[in-house]
């Protein structure tokens, strides 16, 4: 573990813990919880139960899906930080508040998190963008990858212009990528190392998430061709791509009405997915805001 070595790169900090810390958290929990509240007239719970599949596997698939981001920045962090286990539970609200809110406000909440609660005698700002700018890298590329794979797919589904937009868009998705590494010394904090690791933990979460999608897909409609959901897993990889966009997976469960078809099982099947994200989002969000903005009212 270079963990020692690593918190040497960044400047000590020699000021106390402000109160406007605490306050940075209370008031993202508290519109993380406004914005759960809002959320239930949308998600229509009666109708959705009617239709959920019954095979195990779909939900062990599910959960696996669901916790894979959260489990491999604990991973990052551990090594990097020496987070305790109960860095995943707000490991768990930086997602949440990324996907309910708005992208980027679930760095700045694990910012304020690690410097209330980490024993840091440096700031975690450099780490925690070197892991988000690596995440992006390693988006990209795995998205270039399956664009590839989909493409013959893609070509026989005629649907007007998406193919040429699909690969201007990886020609942006390769083009920010390649910007990134030509300026890393400028970009990036932690050591070489390091950011090896990151990005090799980053990728095999990628890579693992886009074969949960087709797990939870196929377990679900075993009789569906191959080539559909390879074509559906790199359209859910773009879309993650989105910057500042909320409710990504409600947003692919659009697009994937769009190429399938309304009435297309597939479709009704892509939709009770983000469904279920969307309501374990709002239920572990509801639980992770209050505790906070409880945790918040406490006397230090």
């Amino acid at each position: 573990m270079a963990a020692p070595a690593t918190r040497a790169q960044f400047p000590a900090l020699h000021i106390p813990e402000r109160s406007w810390q605490r306050w940075l958290s209370f008031l993202i929990s508290a519109g993380l919880l406004t914005a759960i509240l809002l959320q239930f007239d949308r998600l229509g719970l009666a109708k959705l139960w009617s239709v959920l599949p019954v095979n195990p596997m779909f939900w062990m698939a599910f959960a696996a899906y669901y916790l894979a981001l959260p489990a491999s920045e604990w991973v990052i962090y551990r090594r990097l930080w020496d987070i305790p286990a109960a860095g995943f539970g707000a490991l768990l609200r930086k997602l949440v508040s990324n996907e309910l809110l708005l992208g980027y406000s679930g760095e700045l909440s694990f910012y304020a998190w690690a410097r209330r609660k980490m024993n840091l005698t440096t700031t975690p700002f450099g780490a925690i963008k070197d892991v988000s700018i690596n995440s992006a890298i390693a988006g990209n590329v795995v998205t270039l990858v399956m664009i590839v794979l989909a493409w013959p797919s893609l070509i026989l589904l005629h649907f007007g212009p998406a193919p040429r937009d699909i690969a201007l868009s990886a020609g942006a998705l390769l083009l920010v990528s390649v910007a990134a590494l030509l300026f890393k010394r400028r970009l990036f904090s932690l050591p070489a190392a390091e950011l090896r690791f990151v990005f090799g933990i980053h990728v095999a979460r990628l890579a693992a998430t886009t074969l949960l999608s087709g797990l939870i897909w196929h377990s679900a409609l075993p009789d569906v061709p191959l080539s559909l959901w390879v074509l559906l897993a790199a359209m859910q990889l773009l879309v993650t791509r989105l910057p500042f966009v909320p409710n990504k997976d409600l947003v692919f469960a659009g697009l994937a009405l769009f190429v399938v078809g309304h009435d297309s099982e597939v479709a009704a099947l892509i939709g009770i997915v983000a469904a279920l994200i969307l309501i374990t989002h709002v239920v572990l969000g509801g639980m992770l805001a209050i505790f906070d903005m409880l945790d918040m009212a406490e006397p230090q």
